[in-house]
């Protein structure tokens, strides 16, 4: 036994274990399966042994974290939210395979990077490539390189996955050369692959976080042109989280 899963996992480049193997040989004697029903067992065992190892590949690629579970949002808290919509995005992924993009807008505390990860959760489920960033990390990390070639090496860590998801515009100010950075991304993954991201801005707003910067009309013309806008009128949970804690400890004193 130790002879043939050395030449499967060698000379035939399986993922299986020697444990699965085992287990997989002794089921297959246990139940009597003819030579094809074997071959037939062990190439599905393979293969969700090897998407297995892509999922866990693709999640570390992603850095989407661990958000709280989309089955604890409460959608009766926001005062206005599109969940048919979020439901629709979600549930097919449509907009990804088509190359929209999602905006996802709000105040600070009302979910919007909990739904952001969801929609990246779900497109890691159906075997896409995802990436995860803030904004401000992605084009900290996009400055950082000391030369253009560089420079364009690292942007295919933003450009290259099926859906980017970027959270926080809005909140840090941006130069005129990450605003050109983040228009380089965004009309790199125009009508191609899509983004979704976060933000706590109108479009027209936009200028008050890349001053100064000329590609702003352009920026915004093609990340909108193809956007489903989810806006989300709350108040912050964890505000409400937050004076909940504070009266439940005043109950108890």
């Amino acid at each position: 036994m130790s002879d043939i899963f050395e030449m499967l996992r060698r000379r035939l480049g399986m993922r299986l274990s020697q444990e699965a193997l085992d287990a997989l040989l002794a089921h297959a004697g246990k139940s009597k399966l003819s030579p094809v029903q074997v071959v037939e067992l062990l190439c599905e065992t393979e293969i969700r042994e090897r998407e297995a190892r892509n999922l866990v590949r693709r999640a570390k690629m992603a850095t989407l974290g661990t958000p709280k579970p989309l089955d604890r949002f409460d959608w009766n808290h926001p005062r206005a939210i599109d969940r048919e919509l979020y439901e629709q995005l979600h549930s097919t992924l449509d907009f990804v395979r088509r190359g929209d993009n999602v905006l996802l807008r709000g105040q600070a505390g009302v979910g919007k990077t909990t739904l952001a990860q969801h929609l990246g959760l779900r497109a890691l489920e159906r075997g896409m490539t995802v990436r995860f960033s803030t904004l401000p990390a992605a084009l900290a990390d996009l400055l950082r390189q000391e030369s253009l070639p560089a420079t364009e090496r690292r942007l295919r860590r933003y450009v290259g996955p099926d859906l980017l998801v970027l959270d926080e515009l809005g909140y840090v100010p941006c130069d005129s050369r990450a605003a050109d950075l983040f228009f380089h991304v965004v009309s790199r993954r125009h009508e191609r692959r899509s983004i979704v991201l976060t933000t706590n801005l109108a479009f027209k707003q936009w200028g008050t976080v890349f001053r100064d910067a000329s590609c702003l009309g352009a920026l915004v013309d093609r990340f909108a042109q193809h956007c489903h806008v989810l806006d989300i009128d709350a108040d912050s949970w964890r505000q409400l989280e937050a004076q909940r804690r504070g009266k439940k400890r005043k109950d108890d004193a």
